[in-house]
C-alpha cells in the first residue's frame, strides 16, 4: 500500500513538471477592445509546488515575480503591458490590439523563497473588428492601475460610465496609467495616488452630460482651477470652491467616490469624422533648376597677426621669467648661509652638535664591522670644570666633554 502511494506520488510529480509548468493557453480577442489576463499567483504555486495536488490545503504564500516577453524576443509586443507591483501581489497583462494578427506570450513565474520556477505559454489570437465610432477619455484621479484591472473595479467603473453616457452598450477600449502618459509619481502619502486613464466606446453618441465637457463654462472653469500635485482636497477641511470643478448639474453618477472622474481631463472623440490626412508631397523632376553660373564669395581682406602673437606668447613668457628670478632670489638670495649661521650659535652647542653627529657615524662604522675598536664614549673622560677623570658607566655628572682647552670653560657655572 505504501508503494503504491509512493508511485502515485511520483507520477503526480512528474506530469505535473511535465505539463503543469508549461502549459499553453489560447485566447482570441478583437481589435480595439481592452484585453487583461490576470496572473494568479496561486496557480503557479500550485504548479510549482506539486504537494497541493495531494495534500489539500498546502499552500506556502510565497513571493512570485512574473516575467513576460514575446517569443524568441526580449519584451512584450509594442501594444501589451504588464504590472506587478509587489512579489506578493498578482500580475496584469493589459493593453489594446489595434490590428489583427497572433502574439505568443512566453511567461516564467519564479519562486524567491526556492527559486522554483515555472512557464506559461499565453496564445493571444487578434481578430479584425470595427472601431467603435465615438470614444471617450477619463481620468480617475484616485486609482492606481493594478486596482481598477481586476474584472470586478473594470465592471464598476463601466457601469458608472453607462449611466453617464445613459447607454448599455458600452466597451472599455483602453486603460492606462497616469505615469505612462507624462504623469509626476506622486507624494508617498495616504491621499495620493498615481491615477488612471479609462477610455470607453459605443455605437451610441455622446449624452448631454459628456456635451457639456465642451461647453465654455466648463472649460473656463477648468482653466482657473489651480494645478496641484495630488488631490489633497479629499476631506471637507481642506478643500475650498476654487480647488475642485463641480460636475455638471445631474451628471455625477459615481457610487464610489475612488471611481469619480476629473471633468477637466475628460476627452470626447468623434471618430466618424476623421480629420482629413496631409497632403503628399510634390514629386520632382529630381534637377536642381537653372540659376545662373556659381559666383564664389572674395577672399577676406589680409590680417596682421603681430598683436595677437604678443599678447598670447610674449607677455606670458615675460610673466613667467619674472616670476623665475623673483623665485631664485627668494630661494638663493635670501639665505644667511652655513658660515653666518654658525657664527651667531655658541661654541659649546656647536660642539656638542658635533659630537652627536660623530658618535652617530661611529655607531654605524660598529655596525658594518664587528672588529672595530672601542668607541670613545668608554673611554676615560674627565670633567672640564673639576679636572676629575672618571668612567662614563660610573659617573652620574651630565654630559662630559673630550679632554681639550676649551674657552668658555671660565663662563660655565660652577
Amino acid at each position: 500500500m505504501a508503494g503504491c502511494e509512493n508511485w502515485c506520488f511520483f507520477l503526480t510529480v512528474c506530469a505535473v513538471s511535465v505539463f503543469g509548468t508549461n502549459a499553453e493557453t489560447i485566447i482570441t480577442i478583437p481589435t480595439g477592445r481592452l484585453f487583461t489576463y490576470e496572473l494568479m499567483r496561486e496557480t503557479f504555486q500550485s504548479d510549482i509546488d506539486p504537494r497541493t495536488h495531494l495534500y489539500v490545503g498546502h499552500f506556502h504564500d510565497d513571493p512570485i515575480i512574473f516575467k513576460c516577453n514575446l517569443q524568441n524576443f526580449p519584451d512584450l509586443p509594442e501594444w501589451l503591458r504588464f504590472t506587478q507591483r509587489h512579489p506578493k501581489d498578482n500580475g496584469f497583462l493589459y493593453g489594446t490590439p489595434v490590428s489583427p494578427g497572433k502574439s505568443i506570450i512566453e511567461i516564467h513565474a519564479v519562486n524567491k523563497r526556492s527559486y522554483d520556477t515555472a512557464k506559461l505559454i499565453l496564445v493571444i489570437k487578434i481578430n479584425e473588428e470595427k472601431m467603435l465610432p465615438y470614444q471617450a477619455e477619463f481620468f480617475i484621479e484616485q486609482r492606481e492601475i493594478e486596482k481598477v484591472l481586476p474584472p470586478s473595479v473594470q465592471g464598476e467603473v463601466k457601469r458608472d460610465l453607462q449611466n453617464l453616457w445613459k447607454t448599455e452598450a458600452l466597451e472599455i477600449v483602453n486603460i492606462t496609467n497616469a505615469l505612462d502618459r507624462g504623469g509626476r509619481v506622486p507624494l508617498p502619502l495616504a491621499t495620493c495616488f498615481e491615477g488612471v486613464y479609462v477610455k470607453v466606446g459605443s455605437e451610441k453618441y455622446f449624452s448631454d452630460c459628456l456635451l457639456r465637457v465642451l461647453t465654455p463654462e466648463n472649460q473656463r472653469q477648468c482653466m482657473t482651477l489651480p494645478p496641484r500635485d495630488c488631490n489633497f482636497c479629499h476631506f471637507a477641511k481642506n478643500c475650498s470652491a476654487k480647488d475642485i470643478v463641480k460636475p455638471p448639474g445631474g451628471c455625477n453618477f459615481c457610487r464610489i467616490p475612488s471611481n469619480c472622474i476629473t471633468w477637466c481631463k475628460t476627452e470626447l472623440f468623434d471618430l466618424t469624422n476623421p480629420e482629413p490626412a496631409p497632403p503628399a508631397p510634390t514629386m520632382g523632376s529630381g534637377i536642381l533648376e537653372s540659376g545662373g553660373d556659381f559666383d564664389p564669395p572674395e577672399s577676406p581682406p589680409s590680417r596682421d597677426f603681430f598683436p595677437d602673437y604678443i599678447v598670447t606668447v610674449i607677455v606670458p613668457l615675460v610673466i613667467a621669467i619674472i616670476l623665475c628670478v623673483l623665485l631664485a632670489y627668494i630661494m638663493f638670495g635670501r639665505r644667511e648661509g652655513l658660515s653666518k649661521r654658525n657664527a651667531k650659535t655658541d661654541q659649546i652647542q656647536l660642539y656638542h652638535h658635533h659630537t652627536i653627529h660623530g658618535d652617530t657615524d661611529e655607531l654605524r662604522n660598529m655596525a658594518a664591522n664587528r672588529s672595530a675598536p672601542l668607541p670613545l664614549s668608554t673611554l676615560p673622560m674627565f670633567n672640564s670644570r673639576t679636572g676629575e677623570r672618571a668612567s662614563p658607566l660610573q659617573s652620574d655628572s651630565v654630559p662630559l666633554i673630550m679632554a681639550q682647552h676649551d674657552p668658555y670653560s671660565d663662563t660655565l657655572p660652577r
